[in-house]
């Protein structure tokens, strides 16, 4: 069961998928893992991000596809996988596909998790994060039981900066105009699926268990 996330940041994909992962025992694959494992091990494709990485300008296509085809073709990703954050781009799910034809493989679903942008606005302004240990919170939803210290340190609490209304208005932006053409792609590959991601976090759950099946 081969899956792509997708949503805005802060809908809640992230989440979702690590419990597919962990529901149908597959792995969950981000990019962000797979830059600093091949570049914490060294290898050719790790030393060629990370040169682009030091100067702070973006991994290109398709050495960021070249990571993510030879993360999915090792032993564990052999009954599925689940990617997340990637492919953000259409130039990114071409390349996917086109290196996936390659070796006779294509993706069965592409779950778009639905929040309108009001609602990440409100709910990634509520997000507490410690600086210290790392721990996160939320105000509404997952408050530390003294306010403003993390439960499990003691530290102070702080809104991050990426999760500032200013900054998640300027994510939200880019989303729409780089993500959200991939919705209409993989709905012409008749793959796409939505869900409400205003709903519970168990409950979005559910339904996603619903399409992919027990």
């Amino acid at each position: 069961m081969k899956i792509i996330m997708l949503g805005a940041p802060g809908a809640g994909k992230g989440t979702q998928a690590k419990q597919i992962a962990a529901k149908y025992q597959i792995p969950h694959i981000s990019t962000g893992d797979i830059f600093r494992a091949n570049i914490k091990n060294g290898t050719e494709l790790g030393k060629k991000a990370k040169t682009y990485m030091d100067q702070g300008a973006l991994v290109p296509d398709e050495l960021t596809c070249d990571l993510v085809m030879d993360r999915i073709q090792q032993d564990d990703c052999k009954n599925g996988f689940v990617l997340d954050g990637f492919p953000r781009t259409i130039p990114q799910a071409q390349a996917l596909d086109a290196a996936l034809k390659k070796i006779s493989q294509t993706m069965d679903f592409a779950i778009d998790v639905d929040v309108p942008d009001e609602n990440i606005v409100n709910r990634m302004g509520g997000r507490r994060a410690c600086l210290n240990c790392g721990a996160t919170y939320h105000i509404e939803f997952n408050p530390t039981k003294t306010e403003g210290k993390c439960d499990v340190c003691g530290n102070e609490t702080v809104l991050r900066d990426d999760d500032k209304p200013e900054t998640v208005q300027k994510r939200l932006s880019v989303y729409h105009e780089q993500t959200q053409p991939l919705i209409d792609y993989y709905k012409n590959q008749g793959i796409l699926k939505s869900v409400d991601g205003t709903k519970p976090m168990d409950d979005v759950f559910t339904d996603i268990v619903a399409i992919l099946g027990e």
